[in-house]
């Protein structure tokens, strides 16, 4: 079942989300449905709080880059209660965009590899390192159960510059091909 994704501007997007057991209710079921969701979005990557769940989730699918870099040709996973060990190299930049916040792309700064410890959707454990697109996906991942997003690591300067079109989204002012909740509709407000 396709989900709908919270728009920028909602207070889930900003909260550290929480971590959950085996026992966490339907997660099988959620697990399935952010896939779906994700994929209906055209995205590579959704955390829980991107569906209104405060929890320390995430899934990424980023097979549709394997052209540029083979080594994703089947990188599929489910992160579960993911705490990054170690972010290494060089900071390098990549236009990115966020199902959360449609139409805006920008370069963004990170890391090339990371160091990560988490859980699958069967819960086997698994410390693991990541290099260059992977490593970006599931950092832009992680920082959504962090509570923070991509345009957190813009200048004040291009932030400011994007405030219009941050609060459009807000607002549910902007054209989307997926199901999603707009915070200021939620409230009443237009």
């Amino acid at each position: 079942m396709k989900l709908p994704i919270i728009a920028y501007g909602d207070s889930v997007l900003r909260k550290k989300g929480t971590e959950i057991t085996k026992d966490y209710p339907e997660l099988n079921n959620l697990i399935e449905n952010m896939f779906e969701t994700m994929y209906g979005a055209h995205g590579v990557g959704l955390a829980a709080p991107q569906v209104g769940l405060s929890i320390r989730l995430f899934v990424v699918d980023a097979t549709s880059f394997a052209e540029d870099e083979p080594a994703l040709k089947d990188f599929k996973k489910t992160f579960i209660n993911a705490k990054i060990i170690e972010e290494s190299g060089n900071k390098w930049s990549f236009n990115e965009g966020c199902l959360s916040i449609p139409d805006i792309r920008e370069d963004i700064d990170r890391h090339e590899s990371l160091t990560i410890s988490y859980y699958d959707e069967n819960w086997n454990h698994y410390e693991e390192t990541y290099k260059g697109l992977a490593a970006r996906i599931i950092q832009h991942e992680y920082d959504h159960i962090e509570g923070k997003l991509f345009v957190d690591k813009l200048s004040p300067l291009r932030k400011a510059m994007l405030n219009n079109k941050l609060s459009s989204i807000s607002k549910g002012i902007v054209k989307v091909e997926y199901k999603m909740k707009f915070p200021a509709l939620k409230k009443g407000r237009r």
